[in-house]
């Protein structure tokens, strides 16, 4: 496995979470998760995938925070 140090931007106060699936349905199952556990959370979640046409997937409650995931997906 290769590691790699890859710089976050994001405000000082705003919790962030880096993760990785293998599996492009991970994407909805956060957000279902996220919205059904915490009513009014906001939050902005991007996937990057692996193959293909190598799209950057997006979703979120807060458009601040869905340009921050996209952001740091790129």
């Amino acid at each position: 496995m290769e590691l790699k140090l890859v710089k976050i931007e994001k405000p000082e106060m705003t919790n962030f979470i880096l993760g990785e699936s293998h599996f492009v349905k991970t994407v909805e199952d956060i957000h279902e998760a996220m919205v059904n556990t915490v009513p009014g959370i906001k939050f902005g979640l991007a996937f990057n995938e692996a193959s293909g046409r190598r799209l950057v997937r997006w979703t979120g409650t807060d458009e601040a925070m869905i340009e921050l995931a996209k952001k740091n997906a790129l």
